[in-house]
């Protein structure tokens, strides 16, 4: 489970790198300024099967950090902005989350901040005949993420230089250690809502 804080973002400029299907981009252009004057940052919009349709969008602040009032007052701030654009054709459940423990990478200080943990990164055009990189994230340089690929041939520079602009879509790997410092910084918040809770639900019929 995320341990969530309640510190807002000061500036909210990064830009995002993810690839979105053409309605997800659309609705993120509809509910990122209205996030964004909440003092968070978009993280991702994603459309999924769940419940018939979900509508789920992932914001955080910008130290990565969401609680269960956010999720609350995302949720209140967007619903009646989507009410009124109605940028999906049926009806959908609208879903509020933080990021989660093995988070998206949408920002360039996602790379920075979680250097030494394993991602997965995957481009939209192929570097030395590949798209797809699994290893241990190295930071950030010259907007390049830098990863660190076990699987290489002997003698090969284990460490690529990812285009920022050139990924797709970028996600850390759950592994022991992700999960040792994610406990760590929820035992030392104290304002942590509910470990049981992360996410907002509103049904077609509460959207009404």
């Amino acid at each position: 489970m995320r341990p969530v804080r309640q510190k807002k973002a000061k500036t909210l400029s990064q830009k995002r790198y993810i690839r979105e299907t053409g309605l997800e981009t659309r609705i993120a252009a509809i509910i990122e300024p209205a996030i964004n004057d909440l003092g968070f940052e978009l993280v991702r919009v994603k459309i999924l099967p769940d419940n018939g349709c979900t509508l789920q969008v992932m914001a955080e602040d910008q130290n990565g950090n969401f609680t269960i009032s956010d999720c609350e007052k995302v949720s209140q701030e967007i619903n009646p902005i989507l009410d009124v654009e109605d940028p999906i054709d049926r009806a959908y459940h609208l879903e509020v989350s933080s990021p989660g423990i093995d988070r998206p990478l949408v920002r360039a200080r996602d790379f920075e901040r979680w250097a030494g943990h394993e991602a997965r990164i995957e481009l939209f055009d192929m570097l030395d005949g590949r798209k797809r990189f699994r290893g241990m994230l190295e930071g950030l340089q010259d907007g390049h993420a830098l990863i660190n690929v076990p699987d290489v041939p002997e003698g090969q520079d284990p460490i690529f230089k990812l285009a920022l602009d050139n990924i797709a879509e970028a996600k850390l790997i759950l592994t022991d250690r992700l999960l040792k410092e994610a406990a760590e910084m929820q035992a030392n918040d104290t304002q942590f809502d509910d470990p049981e809770i992360e996410t907002i639900e509103i049904t077609p019929e509460e959207m009404n």
